[in-house]
């Protein structure tokens, strides 16, 4: 959420964000996530569950959240830790992986 708030102040100063892939017009962000809500390792759906522990199983889930999209699509999003390495995986509601 606090880079959700990060980009609205940088579209705020500018319709445009130049990076390396090109330029990001104000209006493709907006087009994004909509909510991000935490969810508890424990109330993971049971499909995310069980593709955590077969793909991922020497990791551990550091937080966790559902995700909107604005065209009310969801997913979660899972922040992975295993000692000093961290990752995030994002996952529909049935434990497949998205790009």
């Amino acid at each position: 959420m606090r880079n959700l708030v990060l980009v609205a102040g940088l579209l705020a100063m500018s319709p445009n964000i130049s990076f390396a892939g090109g330029t990001l017009q104000a209006n493709e962000i907006s087009k994004t996530v909509i909510d991000k809500v935490a969810v508890r390792p424990e109330d993971l759906p049971e499909a995310v569950k069980s593709a955590l522990s077969s793909n991922y199983s020497e990791w551990k889930v550091s937080s966790a959240y559902l995700v909107t999209k604005e065209d009310n699509s969801q997913y979660y999003e899972v922040n992975l830790k295993k000692t000093e390495e961290s990752t995030t995986v994002n996952l529909d509601k049935y434990g497949k992986k998205l790009d």
